[in-house]
């Protein structure tokens, strides 16, 4: 058996149950199914203005709502799986899933909206760290890989295939939800046939107090990747919030399509990257993810300012090869340093602090576009992460300069 492989530990492993490796890819498929969720409204909030008129704020709000469902469901589940168990607390989070996409599925106002975003954020929450930490659990260096590709991969075929649908299909605002809402009860379906990878520990309730988990072996490496993947998330939120109707500006367009080709571009981009890189060192990784993202951004805001549609979706590409470079280095330097009933918690303090980054900037620019215009807010946007990128490097050099 290979070091990196870890030993199924409980009963629940036995006869009946997935193979390994069957195991492993259900875990990565529920991931990708969980990103892609969580993208695909945001091709269709065009349509969703265009039916019930609300404003821009409110859109913030959409937006806002569901990154602080997920924070909370991190923050107060984030370790739930260590001591209750992946499986139990895989198929629990599905379930809440299942019922964000019905009420998505029969939205008829914002009220509706926020209840659906607010459901399937906590949803997201609870399962992120669960399904992460089970993947680590079955094969540490294949399980840190498909960290690294599966949420990239969701959120680039949720934001296309709704755009997609949007553009091309019958009653798009419904439709994407019933194959969602499909695939979701199939993988819950399946996940009872999951094996179990810890043994359950002592503290469920306890563990619902919110704290951050960080073993004390992992606080320098926490420290050292802090800088860079504050500004990569951030690059996500930038594009998320503000890549659709800046793609608007740039190309005179209004696809649902184009919304989601943005999104596509910075994170498909950043999965193919993340094959690419995954044998080289992860500093050496690191440090490029951050200039690509200089780079990139740089590109971008040039697009965005001369109305140039090439240099627009260059840059994103340029900068998402810098987010999936960088959130891959990120992850092969903190798994290693956490033991098995110990990776949920922290992975749960990784994304904690990666959606913070995620949503606040994002959430402080929808506000700010509506005060200064769209495209001033992602110049003052771009420049922050600009400079967020530059400092981190700044920081990596001399730390490298240190040793």
């Amino acid at each position: 058996m290979s070091r990196a492989a870890v030993p199924f530990v409980t009963a629940a492993s036995g006869a009946g149950r997935l193979s390994r490796t069957g195991a492993l890819w259900l875990i990565a498929s529920i991931f990708v199914t969980y990103l892609a969720a969580s993208t695909v409204p945001s091709p269709l909030y065009a349509l969703y203005r265009e039916a019930w008129g609300f404003s821009a704020l409110t859109l913030t709000l959409v937006f806002s709502i569901y990154a602080f469902a997920l924070l909370g469901g991190l923050l107060f589940f984030g370790s739930m799986s260590d001591h209750r168990g992946r499986r139990e607390v895989i198929i629990g989070a599905l379930v809440l899933e299942f019922v964000s996409l019905l009420v998505f599925r029969h939205a008829e106002s914002v009220g509706w909206l926020l209840a659906a975003r607010a459901i399937q954020g906590l949803a997201t929450g609870i399962a992120t760290s669960a399904l992460s930490a089970g993947m680590l659990d079955i094969h540490r260096e294949r399980g840190s890989l498909l960290n690294s590709v599966a949420p990239l991969f969701g959120m680039g075929l949720g934001a296309l295939g709704a755009g997609a649908l949007a553009e091309f299909a019958p009653s798009p605002t419904r439709l994407v939800f019933d194959i969602l809402l499909v695939l979701v009860a199939v993988q819950a379906l399946a996940s009872f046939w999951l094996p179990e990878t810890v043994a359950r520990q002592p503290g469920a309730l306890a563990s619902m107090k919110p704290h951050l988990v960080v073993p004390a072996r992992a606080w320098p490496a926490l420290w050292q990747v802090l800088p860079v993947n504050t500004a990569l998330w951030a690059l996500g939120g930038f594009q998320a919030s503000l890549g659709p109707s800046l793609a608007r500006i740039v190309t005179g367009l209004h696809s649902p399509l184009l919304g989601g080709a943005v999104v596509a571009t910075l994170v498909l981009s950043g999965a193919i990257a993340v094959l690419a890189v995954r044998t080289r060192p992860a500093r050496t990784v690191l440090a490029g993810g951050a200039v690509a993202l200089v780079i990139g951004v740089g590109v971008t805001l040039t697009g965005v300012q001369v109305h140039s549609t090439i240099a627009f979706f260059a840059g994103s590409v340029i900068a998402g090869v810098g987010f999936g470079s960088g959130f891959n280095a990120t992850m092969r330097t903190l798994v290693p340093l956490a033991k098995a009933h110990e990776r949920a918690g922290l992975m749960s303090t990784f994304f904690v602090l990666s959606y913070l980054a995620f949503s606040l900037p994002a959430i402080a620019a929808g506000l700010l576009a509506g005060v200064i215009g769209l495209q001033a807010a992602s110049v003052g946007y771009g420049l922050l992460l600009v400079a967020l990128g530059c400092l981190a490097l700044i920081r990596m050099a001399r730390r490298g300069s240190a040793v």
